[in-house]
């Protein structure tokens, strides 16, 4: 499924529904194919919207629920959030390992926290 959720924008007509989403959630097909023709959306038929939509929907990007005889379409963030957050821990943990411990010995010395502090003054000599 993660495969999907990056192949899912990749298309422009599919990233142009998104943007819509984005502006406001919740719209029907026929609010999202006004929008889409309305710019330059030429050779797009409804049921081309509707196979782009169907994509986004497979990829968790977009929802659909009923209301009555209407279907409304919403924006789901989390599969993209999931993928880049599982991405983005590694960087954390990195950063996390360069900082010293709370419970090593160095960590509650004057100046610990501050970078290029253990760095001998270039005054002081040794004998």
């Amino acid at each position: 499924m993660e495969e999907g959720v990056f192949k899912a924008p990749a298309d422009p007509t599919r990233r142009r529904i998104l943007d819509g989403l984005v502006e406001r959630d919740g719209q029907t097909l026929f609010e999202i194919c006004s929008r889409l023709l309305s710019g330059d959306g030429r050779g797009l038929s409804r049921q081309a919207i509707s196979q782009h939509l169907a994509v986004l929907e497979a990829a968790g990007l977009v929802h659909t629920r009923r209301q009555g005889r209407y279907k409304y379409h919403d924006l789901d963030t989390t599969p993209l959030e999931r993928a880049m957050t599982r991405w983005l821990r590694p960087a954390e943990a990195d950063t996390l390992e360069a900082a010293p411990a709370a419970d090593s010995p160095d960590a509650d010395a004057p100046g610990a926290d501050v970078p290029g502090a253990d760095v001998p003054d270039a005054t002081e000599r040794t004998p």
